[in-house]
């Protein structure tokens, strides 16, 4: 048969259609298989719910007749097509290197929210289409209380739009920068949260393979939400992508002699400050998190969100991530070379059993704490105590101050940009658009209890 048409190559058109036909049919029964599951687990709770309650059997048909209804009508509202004009747009609260994330209003229910804006083009120049579907269906899929909720994703023909809950309480890059740093009883608070929301995204089969500071939300009573899953990666092809294949892997290999980093601690807390709003807005980003197995490209596992956590506990005790330098480079080659750089400085007195933890966490991936599930992470010495049934019910370790609903000073000030107006000149063709079918979600409860969300 291939003799055929040897000599004839494909026509790449020819071949942009069969992917966009075989992208068509594979959603389309996973969405019929997903939508028959989520609807069969509501029922399934509602059942569970009333014999919790005890209820009689013409009161159970009353609920039963009314679940129905909620079906019927998210059915029919999910038909109904979202888009920027049904928001209005109060102000913008994050922006990054492909968009922004602004504090919304829905305008005909009143619910507030966070609308994360990203540019279709630079997802495509950047290779971060499988990324984008990654988080889109991390967000879709996690419904659980560690993990930021999305109500809905559409897009048009220049960008892409998720609509999340909003947490007025801003994220932990902003309290670190704030307190500089945080005692040990409130680091154990959080890292313990830190390790159930973590575990909450791998048990659907995810790795987020960017936890860091700026991306651990607090919602207003002062808990922990993992937001921002633009570079994790799951179990289906649609989400991989090498995002660091163009780092140089010889210029970390080089070795950082910590001898010629003159500074002491307080010297380098100072410099981080002074550089890490600027690193977290960039399109460079930050490394100072990132396992060095993740920039091998010799395989990783869930393992390297642990590493993340033990740099940012470093953090949270001495004021600064261990491999923290003047430039991103430096910053690579101390994490490659990590045993001679994972230093304790001694004016920044920590526990013994602090110390230990941190150094389970940031190490060798075959003697990192978790490899034998997380259960090695929740029994170390210093999470002692940690009430990990109920966490979320107790007071937090720091309380949030939040005025209102919409209340936005524990974020940053940005300049205002119009909403409707593009927010690039460009936009993806026709021809490339066919990449971001399927991003469209509704979820149950923002169409059906439209007076409680």
């Amino acid at each position: 048969m291939s003799a055929m048409y040897e000599g004839h190559p494909v026509n790449i058109q020819a071949k942009e259609k069969a992917a966009k036909a075989r992208v068509s049919l594979e959603t389309y029964y996973h969405n019929l298989v997903v939508m028959h599951n989520e609807r069969d687990g509501r029922l399934k709770s509602l059942e569970k719910k009333m014999d919790e309650q005890r209820l009689e059997e013409d009161e159970r048909e009353d609920q039963r007749r009314r679940q129905a209804t909620k079906e019927t009508d998210f059915l029919r509202l999910k038909r109904s097509r979202l888009g920027v004009d049904d928001f209005e747009s109060l102000k913008v609260i994050g922006r990054g290197a492909f968009g922004e994330v602004r504090l919304v209003q829905k305008i005909d229910t009143g619910h507030i929210y966070a609308m994360k804006i990203m540019r279709k083009v630079d997802m495509l120049e950047k290779e971060q289409v499988a990324h984008v579907r990654a988080e889109r269906d991390v967000l879709a899929e996690a419904d659980n209380p560690w993990v930021v909720k999305m109500f809905y994703s559409f897009q048009d023909s220049t960008n892409l739009y998720l609509i999340m809950e909003y947490l007025p309480g801003g994220d932990m890059m902003t309290l670190l920068m704030k307190r500089d740093t945080l005692s040990e009883d409130e680091t154990r608070f959080y890292m313990a949260e830190c390790v159930l929301a973590i575990e909450s995204i791998h048990r659907l089969g995810f790795i987020h393979r960017d936890i860091k500071p700026d991306n651990l939300l607090l919602d207003a009573g002062g808990h922990i939400k993992l937001s921002d899953f633009g570079l994790a990666t799951g179990l289906k092809k649609a989400h991989r992508t090498e995002f660091y294949r163009d780092l140089s892997l010889t210029d970390y290999a080089k070795e950082a002699n910590p001898a010629n980093d003159p500074m002491d601690s307080k010297s380098r807390a100072a410099t981080w400050k002074k550089n890490r709003r600027q690193l977290a807005y960039s399109t460079v980003g930050t490394p100072d998190y990132i396992a060095p197995e993740v920039f091998l490209h010799k395989g990783y596992t869930g393992m390297c969100d642990y590493w993340s956590l033990g740099v940012i506990m470093y953090e949270m005790l001495i004021g600064y991530p261990p491999f923290c330098s003047e430039n991103a480079q430096d910053t690579y080659r101390k994490v490659m070379t990590w045993k001679e750089n994972l230093i304790f400085p001694p004016e920044v007195p920590i526990s013994n059993n602090a110390r230990s933890l941190i150094s389970r966490l940031v190490c060798n991936v075959d003697d990192r704490l978790g490899k034998n599930g997380v259960e090695e992470i929740k029994e170390h010495q210093f999470l002692h105590g940690s009430d990990w049934e109920y966490i979320r019910d107790r007071p937090p370790a720091i309380i949030i101050r939040v005025k209102s609903i919409d209340d936005t000073s524990n974020f940053d000030e940005f300049p205002e940009i119009d909403i409707k107006a593009p927010l690039t000149s460009e936009t993806t063709s026709n021809s490339k658009d066919w990449v971001f079918m399927n991003y469209t979600f509704k979820r149950f409860e923002g169409l059906t209890q439209r007076g409680l969300v």
